[in-house]
């Protein structure tokens, strides 16, 4: 990490992301004031896909760029709403209708669901355009709006549909977290968490020390541990674009958390589904990895200091059980897990036996 080259503003963190193409992740403040600066000598079209509470920023952007470019706004659903292949129809009809060709660029405004249409509408316009993000939460900046990944829910489970597809930057602004709720804050900072169980255990020791610090996106601590999480994902990302191996162990916890989000209709946040699924695994990793019991209680004493939820219904395991087997994470008949030889040393556990999960479940049972 390190300042930008030929930026105008001090204080900017660039984070590069390798491969073909590479990009960079940009962490500061009034990032989004310098948008043009991002944007190719080719564009005359940009399409602003962003959530109905980001209508007023939408507009704004609109109008700082609207001297050299044509802007065009599209509304969609707030949340895992906008992850419908409807949406992206909508999306695709007003590039069609506004005549977007493949030197024209998509911009993301908002969440991760946001930032995941909008990379998904971008990777399949004429096989492909030009995609900026502007993550607008602690989740998108640190996980869904990093990595390519991109892509839409059906009825049978989230993220099936989709495609792998680089942005041409990733611009997060950390002037648009002030006006989050404290509940949003620490709901995203379940990314960073793990993130600190999975790499980077010194995010683990400053939300011990002081979680309120930690979690103030006014903080040096706060940029910190967010600059961290990012440069994890990006090392991560760079090696396995495709998810081939490697970038695999950034699904811990998240097999049982995308089953909790279906079978809770995506009415609860990502974080607090990944949340129980962090401790799912770290009981899983006790079963079968010989995970010690300390690293397994500091999972619950860091997620309780977070808010965030560590239990979940028992009678719910059938449900959840059907659920991960037909996630992406199955390959052929066999279930796949993060796990952790200990923190910071992430493995893969593939084909456990159904009586492991199910004990493994009984001890986040509540």
């Amino acid at each position: 990490m390190g300042d930008t080259d030929g930026m105008t503003a001090v204080d900017t963190t660039e984070i590069p992301v390798a491969g073909s193409p590479g990009y960079s992740v940009f962490v500061g403040r009034d990032l989004f004031a310098r948008l043009p600066e991002f944007i190719g000598a080719r564009v005359k079209k940009i399409l602003i896909v962003h959530a109905p509470t980001l209508a007023a920023r939408a507009e704004t952007l609109r109008e700082q760029l609207s001297e050299r470019y044509q802007v065009v706004l599209a509304e969609v659903p707030d949340a895992e709403a906008a992850k419908r292949i409807e949406v992206a129809a909508f999306c695709w009809q007003v590039l069609g209708q506004t005549d977007f060709t493949r030197s024209d660029l998509v911009i993301g405004l908002g969440g991760g669901a946001t930032t995941d249409l909008a990379g998904f509408v971008a990777a399949t316009w004429l096989r492909g355009i030009d995609v900026i993000h502007l993550p607008t939460t602690v989740l998108a900046m640190v996980d869904a709006a990093v990595g390519g990944k991109t892509g839409i829910n059906t009825a049978e489970g989230k993220n099936l549909v989709g495609s792998f597809w680089a942005p041409r930057a990733v611009l997060c602004d950390l002037d648009v977290l002030e006006g989050l709720s404290r509940n949003e804050i620490l709901a995203g900072y379940a990314e960073i968490a793990k993130a600190g169980f999975i790499a980077e255990p010194e995010i683990l020791d400053t939300i011990e020390a002081d979680v309120d610090a930690a979690t103030d996106p006014t903080t040096p601590q706060f940029r910190r541990n967010m600059e961290l999480a990012i440069a994890m994902k990006a090392r991560v990302v760079g090696e396995d674009f495709t998810e081939q191996g490697l970038r695999e162990v950034l699904n811990y916890g998240h097999t049982l958390g995308h089953a909790i989000e279906h079978a809770e209709r995506y009415q609860w946040r990502h974080g607090a589904a990944v949340a129980i699924g962090m401790v799912f695994a770290a009981e899983l990793s006790r079963l079968t990895r010989s995970l010690g019991d300390a690293a397994v209680d500091r999972h619950r004493r860091i997620l309780d200091l977070l808010s965030l939820p560590t239990t979940y219904p028992a009678g719910r395991w059938p449900t959840l059980l059907a659920t991960m087997k037909r996630d992406k994470k199955a390959r052929g008949d066999l279930l796949r897990f993060i796990v952790l030889d200990d923190i910071g040393r992430p493995t893969t556990l593939t084909g456990p036996e159904e009586q492991l999960l199910f004990a493994a479940y009984q001890e986040i049972s509540g």
